[in-house]
């Protein structure tokens, strides 16, 4: 039990990648933005996907960590 609740927490420190990255997007896009807001839309547009992108490693994280923790197949193994 021990050993699932470290791996959980070692998944989880996947989450701060895409925390640190879509900040990292967004104000690059307000940057490119500020120098020419007539191409906002399609720079908005481009973010958006980024970030969604980035985000799925975030959640994939979140699954494992969750899987280590609730689902484990060899919680009834012990004795």
């Amino acid at each position: 039990m021990g050993a699932s609740a470290i791996g959980a927490g070692l998944a989880m420190i996947a989450g701060l990648g895409p925390g640190i990255g879509e900040g990292y997007c967004g104000g690059k896009a307000v940057e490119a933005i500020g120098r020419q807001p007539e191409a906002s839309g399609a720079i908005t547009r481009q973010m958006i996907i980024g970030d969604a992108l980035a985000e799925t490693t975030g959640l994939y994280s979140l699954i494992v960590a969750l899987l280590l923790m609730y689902a484990n197949p060899f919680i009834g193994q012990i004795k």
